[in-house]
């Protein structure tokens, strides 16, 4: 069978790399906006960050008063940098803040230009995401950033993601699958591709206490960080599958009623076939080739769950992480998410779930625009 005829028969559910979910309209995703100094994310990221820091220890590394001493820049980790927020060392503490400061001006010029385009308009609420995410000195950057677009007159929140971001890739992929899932099944098997690592989630539905998904959460996981073992892209989805198999021998152990269903979170532009159109040059071997298709590669490792056909659905990482948040968005209609990572990830959505959670398209709007009276009869 061939691997694109594959792929459409087992899933059967949507599109990898829908535009429409069960829960949201995915506007846009994955947007590579430029400006004359190269691509805008690159203002945002974890890096950007760490050369605004280098930039104010460097006058004075001169005078022989760097607070950091001669540790570099980019080996400060977060939890060193946080202690500092609350310590007693002046100096460092306003080279911190500092750097906060610059970053959250750089952040807000990138969010800007997004709320600028058409695929951003009239966003509500930007939610904020990614690794740089886990710190305080992320959340402080975050709430900056917000205050600088509303002295600015946008009307937008920002707020840091609720679920910690090495589980948000896990739990997002509840609200790709269909709703008649959860009716049988008490949780799915979820994969969260990155650049340095990759996780495997056992996720618990939490449907009986909240059918709007919010009471969702990882019980189980896996972490491999695959840039350590520098594996070939064989090697690399042979390993996926080891993964997830203990994972449903563990669900079967524990007594899970484990759907056959498995989300992928996984960076790039995904095609509805399950190909990668670019943005995966950071995983182990050439996952843009024409000739390598993820979903089709695990359900030919893992092609039953139970006693039911494997069913794939694989998304961007950035809109995967976003979709955590559907639960927490209802009182919005248009809501976007920036990952900070290696990257800047972005999506933009429009709910399509009335806020009781029922699971039936609003009435009055799709995509953001108001339907007419004709097109409602």
């Amino acid at each position: 069978m061939a691997t694109d005829e594959l792929v459409k028969t087992t899933t059967g559910i949507a599109a990898h790399g829908a535009a429409r979910l069960p829960s949201v309209d995915i506007d846009s995703f994955n947007i590579e906006m430029k400006d004359e100094d190269g691509f805008l994310g690159d203002r945002a990221s974890k890096g950007a960050f760490r050369d605004i820091l280098e930039r104010w220890r460097k006058p004075l590394r001169k005078s022989g008063e760097d607070p950091f001493g001669k540790e570099p820049s980019d080996e400060i980790s977060k939890k060193t940098l946080d202690a500092i927020l609350i310590g007693d060392d002046t100096e460092a503490w306003a080279v911190v803040h500092s750097a906060i400061e610059d970053f959250a001006q750089e952040l807000a010029y990138v969010t800007r230009r997004f709320l600028k385009s058409k695929a951003w308009a009239k966003t509500e609420r930007i939610v904020v995401g990614g690794g740089f995410r886990d710190s305080r000195l992320g959340e402080l950057a975050i709430a900056r950033t917000g205050i600088i677009l509303k002295a600015e007159d946008f009307k937008i929140d920002m707020v840091p993601i609720r679920a910690h971001p090495d589980e948000a890739g896990l739990i997002g992929a509840l609200h790709l699958a269909p709703s008649w899932i959860f009716e049988a099944h008490d949780s799915i098997l979820a994969v969260d591709i990155g650049g340095t690592n990759i996780r495997c989630g056992l996720v618990e539905t939490g449907w009986k206490k909240a059918k709007d998904l919010s009471k969702a959460k990882v019980v189980k996981s896996e972490l491999w960080r695959h840039a350590d073992d520098e594996p070939t892209r064989e090697g690399a989805v042979k390993r996926l599958i080891k993964m997830l198999k203990g994972l449903i021998t563990e669900a079967e152990k524990d007594g899970f009623k484990l759907a056959p269903f498995i989300g992928i979170a996984c960076p790039g532009v995904i095609n509805e076939d399950g190909s990668i159109e670019k943005g995966a040059q950071n995983l182990p071997g050439n996952w843009e080739s024409s000739k390598f298709n993820l979903p089709a590669s695990l359900i030919e490792g893992i092609p039953e769950i139970g006693e039911h056909d494997t069913a794939i659905l694989m998304h961007n990482d950035g809109v995967v992480q976003g979709l955590s948040e559907v639960p927490f968005m209802q009182d919005v209609d248009r809501w976007g998410v920036l990952t900070i990572g290696t990257g800047l990830g972005n999506a933009r959505f429009t709910n399509r779930r009335k806020e009781n959670g029922n699971g039936k398209d609003r009435d009055s709007t799709e995509n953001g625009k108001k339907k007419s009276k004709a097109d409602k009869e």
